[in-house]
């Protein structure tokens, strides 16, 4: 039971922290509720950062989750630029790095993730970049078009979703690209290579460089500025700049401190959470790429670094804060643009976890459906260039009811018609 003496309040100033302080005030909540972030800037969505504002098609001002004036508006109390220090569970309060101290009711951690880095020689030299935040994209997208101009080389460390699609548009811009990735293809752990070869095609064909089965093992300078990489199977790439796109960490720092329930970076990190997105403290909750999640569609303990579990999984934890009854079964999410190929993918289906991947449509072409499948169940669906598809892979996902392979290959069987 919640009343207006209440105070809730809410780490982490990006999309999942936003849209959780917005339904808050959607269901009637009348007390505190303040939104504490580490950034300047107000909330922001991050795919425009590797998609349409990173290629220049989007203005900056598109990014951001909601009007300036629309946290005043709604009562929302906003402290940006403030990192939270330390959480006392038993004072139940938050300190900012100010040193004020803030007590809540209940608390939202939703701290997101931050980018690996290198470990490496010369990461500290210019010219070398990240991907993670909108200053991070304000800052590449000027070195993208200064590559492009002077016909400069952009080294990427990863080929998975960020390495890709800086790849593409720093293709757009005219700059020379190579990545270096160390399994045999693209995107090798989340597709599988019965995929992966079809982005390192699209990429070849826009003149993408990759440098499969290396690592990378130097960053070469002079007066402080990056010339070339150097990789474990002694090959050497000239370099003017270079993107570290080798994953993130959930930022679960402050949650440790705290001494609250973790999940074993073996097994992805995160914050443990129940399918409530409840904590291992009953009054603290977790969301976004940091809430490692009990999926009671999926029986699997999850973490999705994606822009559908921020936008759900906020409002889900929101809702749970106010004590309604909340089942977070959201079918993971995701989509990505590189050149004319646009995707989306919808489900989980790691290495190992499926026997068979069915195809409908027309791989040359690039306009097909792909299914990971298990004893003949759909445990994720891909579509590629063919639309409005995805809420009826989701409902083959959620039957769980077996399928016929060949019917699900052929194009004339309407997919619901599979359930």
């Amino acid at each position: 039971m919640v009343d207006a003496d209440q105070t809730f309040v809410i780490v982490g100033g990006g999309l999942a922290g936003a849209k959780a302080a917005e339904t808050l005030r959607a269901e009637g909540f009348n007390g505190r509720v303040i939104l504490i972030g580490d950034e300047r800037d107000h909330p922001y969505e991050r795919p425009p950062l590797s998609k349409g504002y990173l290629i220049g098609k989007d203005e900056r001002d598109g990014v951001f989750v909601h009007e300036a004036a629309w946290y005043a508006q709604n009562d929302i109390e906003l402290h940006l630029g403030q990192a939270v220090t330390t959480v006392d569970r038993t004072a139940r309060t938050v300190r900012l790095g100010d040193g004020t101290t803030i007590r809540y009711d209940r608390l939202l951690l939703a701290t997101g993730s931050e980018p690996r880095r290198l470990d490496i020689p010369g990461t500290g030299l210019a010219g070398v970049h990240h991907l993670r935040r909108l200053a991070h994209a304000d800052r590449l997208r000027h070195v993208l078009a200064a590559l492009g101009r002077d016909n400069g080389h952009l080294v990427i460390a990863g080929a998975g979703w960020i390495g890709l699609e800086v790849a593409a548009a720093a293709r757009g811009y005219g700059a020379e690209v190579t990545v270096v990735e160390s399994a045999p293809t693209p995107l090798h752990q989340v597709l599988g290579p019965e995929l992966g070869q079809l982005f390192a095609d699209l990429h070849a064909e826009h003149g993408v460089r990759f440098h499969f089965g290396g690592r990378l093992t130097e960053i070469v300078g002079q007066d402080g500025m990056v010339l070339a990489v150097r990789t474990d199977d002694g090959e050497e790439h000239p370099a003017h700049a270079v993107l570290a796109a080798i994953g993130a960490a959930p930022r679960t720092a402050l949650a440790e401190s705290a001494g609250l329930a973790l999940v074993d970076r073996a097994h992805g990190g995160g914050i443990a959470v129940d399918e409530s997105l409840r904590t291992s403290d009953p009054e603290i909750f977790a969301a976004g790429d940091v809430a490692a999640a009990h999926h009671p569609l999926l029986h699997t303990r999850l973490r999705v670094e994606h822009w559908a579990n921020a936008l759900n999984g906020g409002p889900a934890a929101a809702r749970a804060m106010l004590g309604r009854p909340v089942s977070y079964d959201r079918v993971p999410y995701f989509f990505s643009d590189q050149y004319d190929l646009g995707m989306e993918y919808s489900g989980w289906a790691p290495p190992g976890s499926y026997d068979q991947v069915v195809l409908r449509g027309d791989v040359g072409k690039r306009q097909f459906i792909a299914f990971w499948l298990k004893d003949r169940r759909v445990l994720a669906g891909m579509n590629v260039n063919v639309w409005d598809v995805t809420e009826s892979i989701q409902r083959l996902i959620r039957s769980g009811a077996p399928v016929d392979p060949d019917a699900l290959a052929d194009p004339s069987v309407p997919l619901d018609g599979l359930t």
